[in-house]
């Protein structure tokens, strides 16, 4: 008991530090090792459609040059166990945005539950600190009338395979919400209570890359 309460001591603490931990893992193990070890059993990445993780990393063997990246926005819930990061990523010469879905688990780590790209920026832009915006604890009665039939289990996923996936909370204060057409067009949807209401602070569509 005492060593799993001190090794849960040291995971990381906030989605920001577990980014970061995963991107240094990436660099120091081999990138696809670290999205195994990161991973949790039934996380989902987009390849573009939805595929479990674990079954797509098993056995992939870690590119010679990992890619780098860094969280540029962090919407996270009021209690701080889930979150949802995006910012850029580079490698070699190539460039892009992503998104990750953080849980806190129950075991107190910090895993990603969903992962994949966005539309690409038309330039790198590094972030200097990632800007954090934090969902509202109060009136939990109103935010409870307020949440759909979709999120009413904590997660809440059609695929894969399938098109789509949602994600709530513990608390019920961030919901998440993705949908893969067949052409491989996804759509992540990010909403934060604010106390009176969910408000829409994430809403993006992401075509394949060629």
């Amino acid at each position: 008991m005492l060593a799993a309460l001190l090794l849960a001591s040291a995971a990381p603490i906030t989605a920001i530090e577990a980014e970061r931990a995963f991107a240094a893992d990436a660099q120091q193990l081999g990138q696809w090792t670290a999205f195994r070890k990161w991973a949790e059993p039934g996380a989902v990445m987009w390849t573009p459609q939805a595929v479990w993780a674990q079954e797509f990393l098993k056995g992939r063997k870690d590119p010679a040059t990992a890619v780098r990246w860094w969280p540029s926005h962090s919407w996270q819930s009021c209690d701080g166990r889930t979150a949802v990061n995006v910012g850029p990523w580079q490698v070699n010469n190539a460039h892009g945005r992503w998104i990750t879905l953080w849980m806190r688990q129950s075991s107190g780590e910090c895993r990603w539950s969903a992962d994949g790209q966005l539309t690409p920026a038309t330039r790198l832009v590094l972030p200097v600190q990632p800007v954090v915006r934090r969902a509202a604890c109060g009136n939990a009665r109103l935010r409870a009338r307020l949440v759909s039939a979709d999120y009413a289990r904590p997660v809440n996923r059609t695929a894969p395979p399938g098109d789509s996936g949602y994600a709530r909370s513990a608390d019920g204060t961030l919901l998440f919400a993705w949908t893969v057409a067949a052409d491989g067009v996804r759509r992540n949807r990010v909403q934060l209570w604010t106390g009176r209401r969910f408000a829409l602070v994430l809403d993006e569509i992401t075509r394949p890359q060629p």
